[in-house]
């Protein structure tokens, strides 16, 4: 290969993970707005802390956890720390896709997102000692295994032989929807916020306080999701990247406008934060198939993903579960459309590609929620992950963390 396109690749791949390392922005600006003022230091703490302790965990164990070589196709581990052996600094790694180095950063930036969907779904309650030691052990042994069964060149990445095999392209189970099952449990176990469902159990609204800050959060997720999706191409090549960036900013834009029609059908209302979440929406759905897909076909895809929006955020509120961001809807309901659509859609679809794109749902689905239960009920039992009402009626900002994100100052007038 020739050098002069092996450093354009690898620059292409650094820029795109830049763009998923400010992902991490848009998910504080979202989470933060969408909840009470008076949680906007936790919140911000949750979220500088996940990017912090997923490098390092991933630096530690989890990149060879997830990309252990030649191994059982269920666990293998290639040992601790990095080493990028005799040729990883050259073309022949990866194909002349990418360094050893760009590699780790690129996919330490996907390990941290795992728990930064449970943040959102857990806001406003959550211990925030609980929710670290959650986050230690999810993203340090539970994404890189799962990721090992597909990314890692596991038992999903051969299922059928060589000409089938799970497909998931960047990641709408293996990254969103392992955050999602997660997410799904630990709010289950937390139990809704105080006022949330009225005595008769019907949900009442808890506006957000920042909603311009919301709406700029999925701005920056969009941009992010240029690099989350565009970079999983691997390598610069034109017609794979700039295929992916279409079908990627279709699925998102067809997934808002399908959100907000049906929410002014059904509830005749404008609503922001649906049209918000149908824009995420849209792009989970589309982030397991990008580079399979068509233009018309992100069309389709982002379009049901908007209109799952709809309707899983009422069956949430229905169960009595308190998800104050609707991660749950967003990542783990959309993520599963997305995985099942490359089944439906795209240059793999049939009924064998369904049964594989099943299998993966249903074999990390299970997975992700006995670990996480098991993860957070442990918690719960030894220290508990709740707050007290005390605390959580004056804010998480003042009791955990002594600070105020919005401090009235005044001049000292003499």
């Amino acid at each position: 290969m020739e050098s002069g396109l092996f450093t354009a690749n690898n620059v292409w791949m650094m820029v795109c993970t830049a763009l998923v390392f400010f992902m991490h922005l848009g998910f504080s600006f979202l989470e933060i707005g969408l909840t009470r003022q008076k949680n906007t230091i936790n919140i911000l703490f949750k979220n500088v802390f996940i990017i912090c302790i997923g490098l390092l965990l991933y630096y530690i164990a989890g990149f060879n956890l997830m990309y252990p070589g030649d191994f059982n196709g269920y666990l293998g581990f290639a040992g601790f720390g990095l080493d990028p052996g005799e040729n990883g600094m050259t073309a022949e790694y990866a194909s002349g896709g990418y360094t050893y180095w760009t590699d780790f950063l690129f996919q330490g930036m996907f390990a941290a997102t795992a728990a930064t969907i449970v943040s959102g779904a857990v806001a406003e309650r959550i211990k925030i000692g609980g929710f670290m030691i959650f986050t230690i052990i999810y993203v340090g042994l539970v994404y890189p295994i799962v990721g090992s069964w597909q990314w890692g060149g596991g038992f999903l990445a051969t299922l059928g032989g060589e000409n089938g095999g799970f497909h998931d392209f960047a990641g709408s189970t293996l990254v969103h929807s392992v955050g999602g099952w997660a997410a799904l449990i630990a709010v289950y176990l937390l139990g809704p916020r105080i006022g949330k469902f009225d005595e008769e159990g019907k949900a009442q609204a808890i506006p957000g306080h920042n909603i311009p800050l919301a709406a700029a959060g999925v701005l920056i997720l969009w941009l992010g999701w240029f690099g989350f999706n565009g970079g999983s191409v691997l390598s610069a090549d034109p017609a794979g990247t700039s295929l992916v960036l279409v079908t990627t900013s279709l699925a998102a834009a067809s997934g808002g406008i399908s959100s907000v029609f049906l929410t002014y059908i059904f509830y005749k209302n404008l609503d922001l934060t649906m049209f918000l979440n149908g824009i995420l929406g849209g792009l989970v759905g589309i982030t397991a198939g990008a580079d399979l897909m068509s233009p018309s076909e992100s069309l389709i895809i982002g379009a049901i993903a908007g209109a799952i929006i709809v309707f899983a955020v009422a069956l949430i509120d229905k169960l009595k579960l308190d998800d104050p961001v609707g991660a749950i809807a967003v990542h783990l309901v959309c993520g599963i459309w997305g995985t099942l659509a490359v089944g439906f859609f795209g240059a793999k679809a049939g009924a064998d590609q369904i049964l594989y794109q099943l299998i993966g749902v249903g074999v990390i689905g299970a997975f992700c929620c006995v670990s996480a239960f098991i993860i957070l009920f442990a918690i719960k039992k030894v220290s508990g992950i709740r707050v007290s009402k005390e605390e959580e009626v004056e804010g998480l900002d003042l009791h955990e963390h002594g600070m105020d994100a919005y401090p009235d100052f005044r001049l000292n007038q003499h």
